[in-house]
């Protein structure tokens, strides 16, 4: 039986997705913090802008936890957390607190999971996008 190797998340990476999506959220005159944890749920990177308020780097922490313990776009889950949704309740089932908003995103290489990126700071809309623009500079 042979096992595929999927190179993980590295530092690398993780600054030049901080880099991408702070620049983007920069072009578009938005201050916002940004964190990529590795696929254990591990903090890889973080930046907050001194502008930001400061709740935005919990924020953007919470929303990269999001998409990697449920692998998906945080923006994908916003309807399913809302009474009668699919995951209603599942936030106070986990050890730590899910942010359904969108701004968090799964980072894959091969078809794996390798981590993620969150973004806050901004409209759910724009953080969303920045973190977007962030992956496609990854080539994830």
């Amino acid at each position: 039986m042979s096992t595929t190797t999927v190179t993980p998340l590295t530092t690398d990476d993780a600054e030049l997705l901080i880099a991408t999506a702070w620049r983007a959220a920069e072009d578009a005159g938005v201050t916002v913090s940004v964190t990529v944890l590795d696929a254990g749920g591990h903090l890889l990177a973080f930046r907050r802008d001194d502008r930001a308020v400061l709740i935005s780097g919990e924020t953007s922490t919470r929303k990269a936890y999001t998409a990697l313990q449920l692998n998906a776009p945080t923006a994908d889950l916003v309807d399913a957390v809302q009474p009668g949704g699919l995951f209603h309740t599942l936030p106070t089932a986990l050890d730590r607190p899910l942010l359904f908003i969108a701004g968090g995103i799964p980072v894959h290489r091969d078809g794996r999971l390798i981590g993620a990126i969150g973004v806050g700071g901004g409209a759910p809309d724009q953080d969303h996008g920045f973190a977007t623009e962030a992956l496609r500079a990854l080539g994830a």
